[in-house]
C-alpha cells in the first residue's frame, strides 16, 4: 500500500489467486496509507472450446461477499488441488534441477497457497534461472514438460458464483496466448459471446500481456454489450513479475460502474 501511494495510486484493487485471506490486512494497510481499496479475487477457471480443447481463463471478482459459502467452498477446493499439483511439478523439476518440496516450504509463509511463483522462486535460489519472469517464460511455461494443469472451476460456473456473491466478474488479461501476427479475423468471437451470455460484466483491456490488435476489438465488444473495461498493472510485489505498480489503470468512470454494480461494496471503499 505504501508503494502504491508512492506511485501516485489513489485506489488499489487486491486480487490474490483463489483466496480472500489478504483482505483484512489490506483494509488496515490501505486505511493507514490513505488509499481506497477494492477487495477482489483472481479465480482460476477453465473453459472448454470444444469436446477436446480447453483453455485457462483467469476471472477477476471485484467486491464479492466473502461470507458467501458456495463461492468460498469452491475456492477452497481449488486451493487444495493446487498443493497436489505443485508437488507433482516439483517432482518433475527435481529430476533436472536441484530443488525439493521441503526447501520450498521453508520459504513459504504459513497459510500461503503454493503455486508456480513459489516454484519459480526456488529455481531462482537454485541458480537455474535469473528471475521469476524468466521461469514463467521457459521452465514453468504451460507448454513445458514440467507443467501440470490445475484443477479449476468451469468459467461459466465461476461467473455465476461471483454474481450470486454480489461481485463483479471481469475477465483478466484476455487473449494473452493469441498468436503473434494474427489478425482481428482470428479472434474467437464465439468464445467471448458465450461468456457474455453467462453474465460476465467486463474485460481487462489495458494490461501489458493483452495483444495490441485485440484491445480495440475488446473495447468495441464491451461497448456493444455495455460492459466494463479495466486496466491493471497485475503487480506481483517485490521480486515478482516485471510489471510496474500502476503502469495501467482503470478509469474513474469504470471504477464507479464496478462499485455501482457490486452488492454491498460501500462496506469496503
Amino acid at each position: 500500500m505504501q508503494n502504491a501511494k508512492s506511485a501516485g495510486v489513489t485506489v488499489l484493487a487486491i486480487t490474490d489467486h483463489d483466496t480472500v485471506s489478504g483482505w483484512d490486512e489490506a483494509i488496515v494497510a490501505a486505511g493507514s496509507a490513505g488509499i481506497g481499496l477494492v477487495p477482489g479475487i483472481e479465480i482460476s477457471t477453465r473453459a472448454q472450446l470444444d469436446t477436446e480443447r480447453g483453455i485457462s481463463v483467469h476471472l477477476l471478482a471485484y467486491l464479492p461477499d466473502p461470507s458467501f459459502r458456495p463461492l468460498m467452498d469452491r475456492l477452497e477446493d481449488v486451493r487444495n488441488s493446487r498443493v497436489s499439483r505443485a508437488m507433482q511439478m516439483v517432482e518433475r523439476l527435481a529430476q533436472d534441477y536441484p530443488i525439493s518440496w521441503d526447501e520450498i516450504m521453508q520459504h513459504v509463509k504459513p497459510g500461503s497457497t503454493i503455486g508456480r511463483p513459489a516454484l519459480a522462486d526456488a529455481l531462482v535460489r537454485a541458480g537455474a534461472i535469473p528471475d521469476r519472469s524468466s521461469a514463467f517464460e521457459s521452465i514453468l511455461h504451460r507448454r513445458s514438460k514440467y507443467y501440470v494443469s490445475e484443477r479449476t472451476l468451469p468459467t461459466e460456473e465461476a461467473i455465476d458464483l461471483v454474481r450470486r456473491a454480489g461481485g463483479v466478474p471481469v475477465m483478466a488479461h484476455p487473449l494473452i496466448d493469441f498468436p503473434a501476427g494474427a489478425s482481428e479475423l482470428d479472434l474467437p468471437s464465439d468464445h467471448f459471446e458465450r461468456f457474455i451470455q453467462a453474465g460476465i460484466m467486463g474485460f481487462e483491456v489495458d494490461h501489458r500481456a493483452v495483444p495490441e490488435v485485440a484491445k480495440p476489438w475488446l473495447r468495441d465488444l464491451a461497448l456493444k454489450h455495455n460492459l466494463i473495461t479495466t486496466g491493471s498493472s497485475d503487480y506481483h510485489g517485490v521480486g515478482g513479475k516485471d510489471n510496474k505498480l500502476g503502469e495501467n489503470q482503470t478509469s474513474e468512470q469504470m471504477l464507479e460502474r464496478i462499485i455501482d454494480q457490486a452488492f454491498g461494496s460501500e462496506a469496503f471503499l
